[in-house]
Order: structure tokens, then sequence, then C-alpha cells
């Protein structure tokens, strides 16, 4: 088992966010969260991954496939019928699930 195949369905979105060079403050707004919560899940995802920053979980990410990383987890939590897609906003692109894309575009799912 690789150490990806330990994150959680969150812990890949938000290294994805982050992989995609949002702040907290713009991953916890894609998550309707706060950016405490994001922080959390970047801890544990740097404890899972072994990695200590956020420049080291982008190259992760980044040499495990970029945007499609998720695709390739062995975990089985993330599929490409799962729904995420790039969503784009004022603040650029953002990787969200369909229900968030709805929510982020004021549209319906």
């Amino acid at each position: 088992m690789q150490p990806r195949d330990r994150l959680t369905a969150k812990e890949i979105q938000v290294a994805t966010l982050v992989w995609q060079g949002l702040t907290n403050k713009d991953i916890a707004k894609v998550l309707s969260t706060s950016e405490q919560v994001v922080k959390n899940y970047l801890r544990t995802a740097f404890d899972k991954l072994g990695v200590w920053t956020r420049l080291e979980l982008a190259l992760y990410v980044a040499s495990h496939g970029g945007a499609n990383w998720h695709v390739h987890l062995g975990n089985g939590l993330l599929s490409p019928a799962a729904g995420w897609s790039v969503a784009l906003g004022e603040e650029g692109a953002a990787y969200v699930d369909a229900k968030t894309k709805a929510a982020v575009s004021g549209g319906t799912r």
C-alpha cells in the first residue's frame, strides 16, 4: 500500500487544491468549511504522505499524476465516475465535486 492510499477523499481533494495553488482560505470556500478544518486536513495528509510543507505536498501530487492523481489511487475512494470536475471561478480553477460545483456556480445539481 502506497502512502497516498491511506488518504481520505477530503484529504485528496485538499491536496489537489493545494497543487492547483489555492490558499487555505480559498480551499475553505470551495469546501464550505473553515480554514481550521482545512489546516486539519493538511496536517493529516502531511503525516500520511511524509511531507512537511505545502510545496512538498504539491510536488507529491504533481509526481503522481497531477489533477488525475486520485484516479490512480488503489483505495477506490474516488473514481472517474465520482463526479469530480474543474470549476472555473473568480479565483481560477478549483477541483470540486459536482455538488460543490453547482453551489459555487449558483446552479442546481
